[in-house]
């Protein structure tokens, strides 16, 4: 396939359905929860609940206005992502395809002062690291979790957060994306977006318009500059 290779200051990736699959983990915890809250219909939350924070789907899906209570059930249901991934034979929170690859060739860049690249995340700082943990991907020194921004994804606080803590401007980034919500963050934050069929549909994706659509990041590649930065190298169609 032909490529397209371009720089970026910064890469700023979502993890969940970017970096990690822990979809045997939320459809479990989604079955449970559905014990605590029965109105709930799994089904139609997993169609749109992604990449959405934690808290922000508590308070649509199960009616939960309480901000005490919100944060509780919040860390209830990301700790039993973690659990539930593992139970019943499931395959746990693993990386997915060209992660592992990406990760190595750019894991030097994660460190402060100048961080080359930033995980934006919807969840809460716990269970994301718990989630990378499980995962073997080294945290970096940019982080942004769900608790560090007022507004959550597909408001643009995340990516603007994230493209902060990496010391350079949201216009000169590029935000790796899985979900809808996440590509208008990206979009509203003024980055270049790059984003992934691994949750949702071609055309559902396609509806919010990423700079480049592709399977997943077995479909690009990443290399520090040695000027800083990065080189991204993307194979289209």
């Amino acid at each position: 396939m032909p490529a397209v290779t371009f720089h970026a200051d910064a890469v700023l990736f979502d993890m969940d359905g970017t970096l990690v699959d822990s979809t045997a983990g939320v459809v479990g915890a989604w079955e449970l929860f559905k014990q605590r809250y029965p109105g709930i219909n799994v089904k139609d939350i997993l169609s749109s609940a992604h990449g959405v924070r934690t808290v922000d789907n508590l308070k649509k899906h199960c009616g939960i206005e309480n901000p005490e209570e919100l944060t509780s059930e919040a860390h209830r249901f990301e700790m039993a992502i973690v659990t539930e991934s593992t139970a019943k034979g499931r395959p746990g929170i693993v990386k997915l395809p060209g992660v592992a690859e990406a990760m190595q060739e750019i894991s030097s860049g994660r460190r402060y002062p100048n961080p080359s690249w930033a995980i934006c995340t919807s969840a809460t700082r716990e269970y994301a690291l718990a989630a990378l943990a499980n995962a073997g991907i080294d945290v970096p020194d940019a982080f942004v979790a769900a608790e560090d921004v007022d507004f959550g994804k597909p408001a643009p606080d995340p990516y603007l957060l994230g493209a902060s803590k990496c010391g350079v401007k949201p216009e000169n980034c590029v935000v790796f994306e899985d979900a809808p919500a996440g590509i208008q963050s990206g979009q509203s934050a003024g980055c270049k977006t790059i984003g992934f069929l691994t949750t949702h549909s071609k055309t559902q994706m396609e509806a919010v318009r990423p700079d480049f659509l592709v399977s997943n990041m077995s479909c690009v590649s990443l290399k520090l500059s040695t000027g800083g930065g990065l080189d991204i190298s993307v194979e289209v169609d």
